[in-house]
């Protein structure tokens, strides 16, 4: 199978599973994953609007609107209790994943997850930005706002990490959704206090998420010190530099985290952390293909095409993409374990699909 042909089938694959209503289902095919969550729906609407898709990306940030804008009283309470310095459970707290027409998870998932919440905020501006279609930031007024206020208030709790693991710990890549958010809103509307709490978090994970010249996993707050809990690297570390922007992507941090993630995390494809015990730690679709875009924002495109290609090999016969492949497994056992437990990894992954689109479309323009 060829990019054009891989193009075609991703961008198939994420239209069939789409709900009318605008939910992108995770993966079809995979019971854990029959849900729509904002932060890997933004990045596959994200993916639709530049392979011109649209109409696709504009259903699913109405879907966005359908779920969050009667949250408001919710997100008030949740604010209140912060503001008179009262206990609040994470079962409080809004949802990380949606049933696909809209209605409320209510399993014992990791819910309370802030990445998504800045993800949305930041994809719907690019949305905007790319199209034109300002009416329809009016027409989600009410959603945008709650989300601001949400991010505002919580930015520096403790929360589930991308891979919804680690809740007591504040994570970088997170603290990266966040901050690529409310930049993206307090920029397009010249918001000074949205701007200066984007800029408060720019400086609190400089400040704090630094050890040994790079970023590192995961902090916590111990004694009234934030210090590194998890001081290996991850590769969702990439997020601060693309396409959130905290730094720059040639920023001496950043380039001394791309070698820490170089050295202990790629292969052929990218893994995502050092102790990663899920389906043994294989590599993963979407980070070799955010490290590609890495390598393209960085001028090293051959890199960058050699991601894509790689890619495109564990494509099967249908065009589809899994969640992460069997090489070079960080624990072999536990790739077994897991598949005994939920079944061979997740095929397809939407945000595989839609990650390979954003790599196509950025090796076109840098």
């Amino acid at each position: 199978m060829d990019q054009l042909q891989l193009s075609a089938s991703s961008m198939a694959i994420i239209k069939l599973n789409q709900h009318p209503r605008g939910g992108y289902a995770a993966s079809p095919l995979f019971t854990h994953y029959t849900y729509s969550w904002l932060r890997d729906g933004t990045f596959i609407a994200y993916a639709m609007d530049l392979a011109g898709e649209s109409a696709s990306a504009e259903l699913f940030y109405r879907w966005v609107h359908r779920v969050l804008h009667d949250k408001r009283s919710i997100v008030d309470t949740l604010i209140g209790k912060h503001e008179r310095k009262e206990w609040i459970d994470r079962s409080e707290f809004l949802g990380t994943r949606y049933h696909l027409d809209g209605r409320n998870d209510n399993s014992e998932w990791g819910h309370f997850q802030l990445d998504g919440y800045g993800t949305w905020l930041w994809g719907f501006i690019e949305h905007i930005r790319l199209t034109g279609n300002h009416e329809l930031l009016e027409e989600l007024r009410d959603s945008v706002e709650i989300t601001v206020d949400y991010l505002m208030t919580f930015w520096h709790y403790p929360n589930f990490d991308c891979w919804e693991e680690f809740p007591d710990y504040v994570h970088p890549s997170t603290l990266a959704c966040v901050y690529g958010g409310l930049k993206a809103i307090g920029e397009l509307e010249q918001r000074q206090d949205v701007l200066g709490r984007a800029e408060e978090i720019r400086s609190f994970l400089h400040a704090h998420a630094v050890r040994d010249g790079r970023f590192v996993k995961s902090i916590q707050c111990i004694n009234e010190v934030w210090q590194p809990v998890l001081p290996d690297v991850d590769t969702s570390l990439l997020w601060l530099a693309v396409p959130f922007g905290v730094c720059e992507a040639d920023d001496p941090v950043m380039q001394q985290t791309v070698q820490a993630i170089e050295r202990d995390l790629k292969h052929g494809g990218l893994q995502r952390y050092p102790a990663d015990n899920y389906y043994g730690g294989g590599e993963w679709i979407l980070l070799t293909a955010w490290y590609g875009w890495y390598q393209a924002v960085t001028g090293h495109s051959e890199e960058a095409q050699r991601c894509l290609d790689w890619i495109i090999s564990k494509a099967d016969s249908l065009g589809r993409l899994p969640e992460q492949v069997p090489d070079h497994l960080r624990n072999a056992p536990a790739y077994n374990e897991w598949v005994a437990k939920w079944g061979e990894p997740a095929l397809p992954l939407l945000w595989s699909q839609a990650m390979f689109l954003v790599l196509s479309s950025k090796l076109k323009t840098e």
